[in-house]
């Protein structure tokens, strides 16, 4: 069985202030792709770097890594920051797919700080915390996903 999880970087969702409503869509997502995938895992952006190095941490990592939140330019927006080290191999063209479907609707998409890409047999990206960013990240998703992760696993070797 293949596994997801979605992270969520939300001060204020964090501490009850508001309900998270990102998260659930990219759970929603991974689960109709047929991933095993937990309800989101929402922690303040102050903790993020470490909730995402204790993953990495692991030796049994899902092979789909989803976070929403933390990608924006205010001072505690750290997400790309705490992802991109374990990142060892870029996809930048799913971050400007992702880009382009956002500008279909708003200007201020290509402002998302988002990063993709494979860490061993995982799979991660970065989307906003917006629940249009995150549908934009699961629409350019959708088509590729199984394809991804079939190709770092070894399947797709031709």
């Amino acid at each position: 069985m293949r596994t997801g999880l979605v992270i969520v970087a939300s001060t204020r969702a964090a501490t009850s202030i508001y309900q998270d409503r990102s998260g659930p869509l990219a759970v929603e997502f991974l689960r109709e792709q047929g991933f095993d995938t937990p309800d989101a895992v929402v922690v303040a952006d102050k903790d993020i770097q470490r909730t995402i190095d204790e993953l990495f941490a692991q030796d049994n990592l899902p092979n789909v890594v989803l976070t929403s939140g933390g990608t924006g330019l205010t001072p505690d927006d750290l997400t790309v920051e705490a992802v991109a080290p374990h990142i060892e191999r870029e996809i930048p063209g799913i971050v400007h797919a992702f880009w382009n479907e956002g500008l279909k609707k708003v200007p201020t998409a290509i402002i998302s700080r988002a990063i993709a890409g494979v860490s061993g047999h995982t799979f991660l990206m970065t989307l906003p915390g917006s629940r249009g960013g995150v549908k934009d990240g699961c629409t350019v998703l959708e088509p590729i996903l199984g394809h991804i992760i079939d190709t770092i696993e070894g399947n797709n070797v031709h």
